[in-house]
């Protein structure tokens, strides 16, 4: 699919084609190549309104580094590349990203152009299964970014490695990015054309309202993208936002109807995968005890992409998504720890009885993996 809404020929291995290499680090061909620019963030000493807090904490935070970092520390051989300025910041940023793992030998460096940075609040407070952010009249967490005229947002075709894009068994993208620039637009719909050896295109629609200033034109941007992907991350929401599409899965799933996986995140209700014969996968959320509510829908794409390149069926695949979200979801920053693989492996294992009654609360990564997780909620 191209901008102006034209069907193109395809030519991807479909989710269930053998993807398998088990983080084989040795190889030359990453599991995982994402795209997108990461930022420095600077996360609050204390709770409250941005205006009352003294002092911050840096850390690191952007969709598709996220989602890199994530892969990595699953086990997976993954590259993130991008631009960040000849600056403190980017320096940083390659270093810890690195640290996760990550392959950042893609990343380049704009002595003329900054390094994004945002700000946000720590927005603490216990989430359930059945409820919502703001569901009890508690404020949702703010977010201030400054990231205009970024260096991520010179990434272009000309100015980015079209080939080390390519590299990978999985390229995974998402909306951000062409919100950035009308040259980071322009690359991604080069990624995302017909190509004979083009890998497996993960796309997260990732509408961000605030990158936008025209928002019609980013409903039409975000759905021909995500129709030339193969597989596609989307909330419920943001398609009722983006798309005005307010029919439930089956609705979005008609809305795009090329790619071969369609992924609709229903938020604490769960996640539902509709496949392009028709087939429709649905898990049901896990009870968190929610620390900050920032970094799970990145968490949840990493968790979906290593069980498929590890080849497991959908139904797994949606419940480690589930498992990567609750590690974010537990910890104060955008980035967590993820439990080893043997532990998510027999937690997704469960019975769908035992799987209702997972409740997971901070510093559950640490525990046995065979410890008893599955107690009823309170």
């Amino acid at each position: 699919m191209t901008a102006s809404g034209a069907a193109t020929p395809r030519a991807t291995p479909a989710p269930d084609a053998p993807l398998r290499s088990d983080g084989d680090r040795r190889g030359d061909r990453p599991d995982a190549v994402t795209l997108g620019e990461s930022m420095v963030t600077f996360l609050p000493s204390a709770p409250g309104p941005l205006e009352d807090v003294p002092s911050f904490a840096r850390g690191i935070g952007g969709a598709e580094s996220n989602v890199a970092c994530s892969l990595a520390r699953a086990g997976h051989h993954v590259r993130w590349i991008s631009r960040v300025g000849e600056d403190g910041f980017g320096a940083h940023l390659v270093r810890a990203i690195g640290e996760h793992g990550v392959d950042t030998s893609g990343v380049r460096r704009d002595e003329h152009r900054p390094t994004g940075i945002y700000f946000r609040t720590a927005g603490e407070r216990a989430v359930r299964k059945g409820e919502g952010p703001g569901s009890d009249g508690a404020p949702l967490a703010e977010v201030v970014y400054y990231r205009a005229g970024s260096a991520a947002s010179a990434m272009s075709p000309t100015t980015m490695d079209l080939p080390a894009l390519l590299a990978g068994r999985v390229l995974h993208l998402s909306g951000i990015t062409a919100a950035l620039s009308d040259d980071c637009l322009a690359l991604l719909e080069e990624l995302t054309g017909p190509r004979e050896d083009r890998p497996l295109l993960s796309f997260d629609v990732n509408y961000r309202v605030n990158l936008w200033r025209d928002h019609a034109r980013a409903g039409r941007v975000l759905l021909s993208l995500a129709r030339s992907c193969d597989l596609v991350f989307v909330g419920e929401d943001e398609a009722a936002v983006a798309w005005g599409v307010t029919g439930g899965p089956a609705a979005i799933r008609a809305a795009l109807p090329e790619p071969d996986l369609v992924v609709v995140k229903q938020g604490a209700h769960g996640a539902v995968a509709l496949a392009a014969d028709g087939t429709r996968t649905f898990v049901p959320a896990l009870t968190v005890d929610v620390v900050a509510p920032v970094g799970a829908g990145d968490a949840f794409a990493a968790g979906f992409l290593s069980a498929t390149l590890r080849g497991l069926p959908v139904r797994d695949r949606l419940r480690h998504g589930h498992l990567m979200a609750a590690a974010a979801l537990t910890v104060p920053g955008d980035l967590a720890v993820p439990p080893t693989r043997e532990r998510a492996d027999h937690l997704a294992a469960l019975d769908d009885a035992g799987w209702g009654r997972l409740r997971l609360g901070p510093g559950w990564t640490d525990a046995d993996p065979r410890a008893q997780e599955e107690v009823p909620t309170r």
